[in-house]
Formats: structure tokens, sequence, C-alpha cells
């Protein structure tokens, strides 16, 4: 939105790209395989720690086996009174042999074989308190003796004669290290060039970053980087990006099988001048958002009507084009708030108002803007005033915000029961929490207007939302 900056000297920097559809897919394209790098690099560390666990596991078993490839225990034999042997033959009543060979009829020779009918050797004595001979597997399937650690001299020996090689517990636990550093080392060089082939195609920083951490929210704000979480607790849009057509005059439309089901809009003020609003309307404008208020960010904080407020709501209603109405605030007290909120309401009380009157919250850029350094809390709390104030007149509120705004400057949470504005220059719906309205370019052109105008779209007809 264009504010009143050429009045009180400041100047808003806006930021707005033209989008052509390659570079729209090779951005995807990008992001597309920095996914897929970090996915195979995580996936990465993660084979080499199950392969080495495996590898354990199978070596432990192997010392447990040999070891105690001739011991013959006593058991636990719960169906077999007659069981000689020793071992755990709860379905076995003529095995021989220790060992828990639950499936297995005919076999011989200790070792947890249940389903193995040739196997000999020690058994799985874990409810043997009297065993003897037969080694236990631990709850992590190494093979442990007696004492609990792994066998070292035997188990050498028995390996060895196999052509084999063991390792103690310690240089297990060393190995296991080494590779899991390894494949950390490997993951973080496919983020690094993820990165930097990010920037060297002329991404900014925060897109080359934005890829990397799907579950935070990566903004840039107070001269930092800053990484929020995503609350999951509220409300997110469904959005896809798939469905997003862009013409060629950088219109947006949002599609779904094969139909336009977005609503085209735009954001006037007196910054426009004078607007022809029946060509306005034919060229496919559906709603407009009428500035009707602003608060200068100066010391102090007048509140001013829009000049040409009547002259755009008469206008735009006469033509057919639905309308709602906003006041770019600068309160910072609870009763500027109510101020602007009573300001508008009286501004509004003759005409048809059929879509949100909304609280547009922002910093200013490039100037020392009043709401600049207030709280979290006060800036949550004054948009809730107003949309309170708002509410019990009859209407229907709704709060206009960025990625900066929506990420680290409002409580979102508590303003939950709001419909939402949101602004993003982008094609790309990287901003996860619903919203209504998508303002999605400052520098755009529509018929009737000289110059530059806001362009929208809203994906739900805001005209038949009801109140809260």
């Amino acid at each position: 939105m264009k504010r009143e900056a050429d009045l009180f000297g400041g100047n808003e920097e806006r930021i707005d790209h033209n989008f052509d559809s390659a570079g729209r897919q090779r951005r995807k394209g990008k992001k597309a395989a920095a996914m897929l790098g970090l996915v195979a690099a995580m996936a990465a560390v993660v084979y080499l720690t199950v392969t080495i666990c495996a590898w354990i596991d199978g070596r432990g078993q192997q010392n447990a086996v040999g070891t105690l490839a001739d011991s013959q225990g006593v058991g636990e034999n719960k169906q077999d009174p007659d069981n000689q042997g020793g071992g755990d033959n709860n379905q076995n009543p003529g095995s021989q042999g220790g060992g828990d060979n639950s499936q297995n009829p005919g076999s011989q020779g200790g070792g947890d074989n249940n389903q193995d009918p040739g196997s000999q050797g020690g058994g799985d004595n874990n409810q043997d308190p009297d065993n003897q001979g037969g080694g236990i597997a631990d709850v992590d399937g190494s093979a442990v003796n007696g004492s609990g650690s792994l066998p070292t001299g035997t188990g050498e020996d028995a390996v060895g004669a196999a052509g084999g090689v063991a390792y103690s517990q310690e240089e297990l636990e060393t190995m296991l290290s080494a590779a899991v550093e390894q494949a950390q080392k490997q993951a973080l060089t496919e983020v690094q060039n993820s990165i930097k082939n990010s920037l060297d195609a002329g991404d900014s920083l925060l897109q080359a970053l934005r890829p990397l951490y799907p579950d935070e929210l990566v903004v840039y704000s107070g001269g930092k980087y800053n990484f929020i979480p995503i609350n999951r607790d509220l409300k997110m849009h469904d959005l896809k990006e798939e469905n997003l057509n862009i013409l060629e005059t950088g219109e947006y439309q949002y599609m779904q099988n094969g139909e336009v089901v977005s609503y085209k809009g735009i954001d006037v003020s007196q910054h426009q001048g004078a607007i022809d609003w029946k060509q306005v309307a034919e060229d496919g404008v559906t709603f407009a958002f009428i500035r009707a208020a602003y608060r200068g960010y100066g010391t102090s904080g007048k509140l001013m009507g829009d000049a040409n407020f009547e002259a755009n709501i008469k206008g735009a209603t006469e033509n057919g084009i639905k309308v709602g109405v906003y006041v770019y605030s600068q309160a910072i007290t609870p009763e500027e708030a109510v101020e602007e909120a009573n300001f508008v309401l009286e501004r509004i009380a003759p005409y048809n108002v059929e879509c949100p009157v909304v609280f547009d919250v922002e910093t200013v850029s490039g100037a020392n803007g009043r709401m600049n350094g207030i709280s979290l809390e006060d800036r949550t709390n004054y948009a809730r005033l107003f949309c309170q104030t708002i509410e019990n007149a009859g209407y229907r509120p709704m709060i206009y915000y960025n990625t900066e705004m929506g990420a680290v400057k409002l409580d979102l949470a508590a303003l939950e029961g709001y419909d939402k504005w949101f602004a993003a220059y982008t094609d790309e719906f990287y901003y996860p929490y619903a919203y209504d309205v998508w303002q999605y370019s400052s520098t755009g052109s529509v018929a009737g207007i000289k110059g530059n105008v806001d362009l929208n779209i809203s994906f739900v007809p805001l005209w038949e939302k009801k109140q809260h």
C-alpha cells in the first residue's frame, strides 16, 4: 500500500518482483534440489547408523554362538517336564539341547533358534536364573556374556577361525562415532553447496535458507535472521503453487479444476488521484479496499481522513464493485487504537460497506515510525481493540500484515478469530498460516487508474462471509 509518506517526509520501502514462468520454474527446481540434497544427506546418516548397528548385532550373535557352541545349559521347560538338556523348549516336548526352540520341534543344541531348525549352540535363557552356559541377547540385540559385556577373548578366536574380525565395545563405539561424524560432514557439505548454488543463481539469502528449514519461518527482522517455529495449532492455508496462474500482464489468478476461483481486487488511497471506476469495473475488478483514514507517524501522530475517500467509495459502489475500507494505523496507546476504529466507523456510516474494515498494521521503513518501537504484546493488543470496536458496531474486522509482522511482531494466536489480509510480493505460498486476501504486488496496472496500484486476490467472496 502506498502510504502517507509523501505528506510526512518519509519514504516507505516497497519491494516488488517481476516474475516470468521460466524464472518461477527455476526457483522451484532449486528449492526441490535443495530439499532432495538435504534429505539424501540425512538418509546417509540414518543408513550408516542402522548398518553399523546391524553389523554390531550380527557380530555379537556370532561371538555368542562361537563361544557357546558346545554348551548345554539348563533352560526353562514350561511345557516339557521330561526335557533333557535344558533350554526353553516351550513347544518342543522332544527337544534336546539348550535354547529357545519355540518353533523348531527337531532342533538340537542351544541358541535362540525360533526360525532356524538347524541351529546349534547356546540358548537365550533369559528366564532361567540357574542358567548355565548359554549367553543372552541384550536389549539392543548385542550378545553379552554373564558379566554384561561383549565377549572378547573366546569371541575373537571363534570369529577369527571363521575368517572374521572381532572388536571390543569401545572400538565399536569409536567406529560408530566416526561414521556418524563423516555422514554429518557430508550432510553439511550438501547444505553449503545448496546455499552457494542458490546465491550464485541470484537468490537472496532468505530464499536460499528457507527450503532448508521447513518447520520454521525464516524472517529477516531487526538486523537479524530469525528462525521462528511454525505454530501448527493455528489454522493453516491449503493453497498450492501449481494452482497459481500468472498472466502476461502480471495479474495473478488462483485455479481449481481449470477454473478461476479467486476474485480480482485492488486497494487505493488519495495517492492514486482521480479514478475512473467505470473502467476499473470493466477491467474485471470485483472488490476494492479504500483507505478511510491514516495516522501520521511523526511525533504528534495526527489522525486524518483520506482526501479521496468519499469520491472513491461512491465511484466503486456505483459501478458494482464491492468495497471494504482500511485505516493505516500508527497507534501507540489503547486509546489511539479505539480512536482510529471510531473515526473509521463515522466515515463509513453513510455507505454500504460489504467487505471487511481493516486494521493495517506495519512498521515504517526509512523513517522513524511511531509504531516501530512498541512491543509485540502492545501491538497485538491494539489490533484486538480495533477489531473488537469494529465488530461491536456490526462490521467484520480484518488485519493486514506481512511476513515479518506475522512472524515476529504480532501474536497471531491471540488474533486467530479475525480474518487476515496478507501481503507478500512473491509467487510462492511460503507463509503457512491461513488468510482470505493476498496482496501480491504494489506496482500493478489497472484500467482507469494512472500509475501503479496495489493488486490483490481474494480466495473467498468477502461480501458473502458472515460476521464472526
